[in-house]
């Protein structure tokens, strides 16, 4: 399922902590203390699996050996009640100090320390959607399948390649997905990725920041980000946002009716994030321009008037997106997440914002494990251009419920219902979003 905030910055402090690896070496020289491995171990601190020296202290400051590294993960393995994020560092930590872990006794031959260059994930994923305009006795129902393949191949101990891709089809027609001509994969994703101490680059075409919230898309470009506990992240490129509208809803594009014009927009975003603990927020900014934009400045007004896309008078082709975002940690079972966002080109339907609370969370490789939520949302069109969010929509402000189940490992069930209202026309709306994922 598409993730919320709190999943969304969790994922990228487990793989920006694990994913730079270093050869082993002599199994009594000095670890540095600028070292991944200090990040990783302080997460496992910070979640309870380990304890450090047995004085609550890790002397971060200084040098330690890699023994002394060795006998803190042995410790970790030995824990087996540990979430699937822990789990994930622990694995990484053990592999590159396998050859420490190996004199101490403890196996690691099921780690593949020396495993295939290219590596394989993927999943199966079916969604049921059935959005439904309960005023005007409109329902839109869709049954679609996707396959996705996400290959990662390592070039050295910094660089990485990275790419996605789908294949999918419809299956209440038993053909390809809408506006596909015949069933194929399609690359939505590829881009280089170097990781260094507190700097890492992408070249390619990925996901930008803010994918979960109002820019759930990918750009092709290059960013930059630089920091740790303060993080300063910048982008540019070209984004395509014409595979997200059609002709049938095209109130984003040309002024003729059915006519889609040019969408490719120059494309620029920069954000100030901050983590520490429980704590994570930020500030970002977007930037879009394309000589044929066209999004409604004066969206609210045209449509209330009837005017429509067949005779739009104040168009506009350029998007300025402010965002600021926060999560909050309790426990590990209560979270509370939210944003707000506003596009300062547009007169109205330039705002969205969302508050989300959290409890627990279904993890795929933990059986029985389960969460639920539930939210309000406002999703202005001019602002939520790219919004992630499956049981309200573009143009929606309502409220949220939804839960989520792993019945066996690597399989999650997800299940969404929105209630609420088109912000333009005011009428009802009532979403209903079911979703099975296989993880292999």
């Amino acid at each position: 399922m598409k993730k919320t905030l709190v999943s969304a910055l969790t994922t990228a402090l487990v793989v920006g902590a694990a994913s730079t690896t270093f050869a082993a070496a002599n199994p009594f020289s000095d670890v540095p203390a600028d070292h991944w491995a200090y990040d990783a171990v302080s997460q496992l601190a910070a979640d309870g699996v380990i304890e450090g020296y047995g004085d609550t202290t890790f002397r971060g400051n200084q040098n330690i050996t890699r023994y002394e590294m060795a006998q803190m993960i042995a410790k970790a393995m030995a824990k087996s009640d540990v979430s699937a994020a822990d789990k994930a560092l622990i694995d990484k930590l053990a592999a590159e100090f396998s050859d420490e872990l190996n004199n101490l006794g403890v196996r690691v031959s099921n780690l593949e320390r020396n495993a295939d260059m290219v590596k394989w994930n993927g999943k199966v994923e079916y969604t049921y959607k059935s959005n439904r305009n309960t005023d005007e006795s409109l329902k839109n129902n869709s049954d679609h399948l996707l396959f996705r393949l996400e290959p990662t191949a390592e070039v050295n101990q910094n660089w990485h390649v990275h790419a996605r891709l789908d294949a999918s089809t419809e299956m209440d027609s038993d053909s390809p997905a809408k506006d596909k001509d015949e069933d194929k994969v399609d690359l939505k994703r590829v881009w280089a990725q170097g990781n260094y101490n507190n700097f890492q680059v992408k070249l390619g075409k990925f996901a930008q920041i803010d994918d979960d919230s109002i820019f759930d898309t990918t750009f092709s470009g290059a960013e930059v980000s630089f920091g740790n506990k303060v993080t300063f992240t910048a982008g540019a490129g070209r984004l395509n946002f014409s595979d997200y509208y059609d002709d049938v809803n095209n109130t984003k594009f040309g002024p003729e009716k059915n006519q889609i014009a040019d969408g490719t927009a120059n494309y620029q975003y920069a954000g100030l994030g901050y983590a520490d603990g429980k704590f994570v927020g930020g500030v970002d900014y977007h930037h879009l321009n394309a000589d044929n934009f066209y999004y409604l400045k004066d969206g609210l007004k045209n449509t209330k008037a009837k005017l429509g896309r067949d005779n739009r008078t104040n168009n506009e082709d350029t998007a300025n997106i402010w965002l600021a975002k926060a999560a909050y940690q309790f426990d590990k079972t209560n979270g509370l997440n939210g944003f707000y966002a506003n596009n300062t080109s547009a007169d109205d339907l330039d705002k969205a914002w969302s508050v989300e609370y959290n409890y627990k969370g279904a993890q795929k490789e933990n059986k029985g494990t389960w969460g639920a939520w539930a939210a309000y949302r406002y999703l202005g069109d001019n602002t939520a251009l790219f919004s992630t969010f499956d049981a309200l929509l573009q143009g929606q402000k309502g409220w949220e419920i939804g839960a989520n189940y792993t019945p066996f490992k690597n399989i999650v069930g997800t299940l969404r219902y929105g209630n609420g209202k088109d912000i333009s026309t005011d009428t009802k709306v009532e979403n209903l979003f079911g979703r099975i994922e296989v993880f292999f």
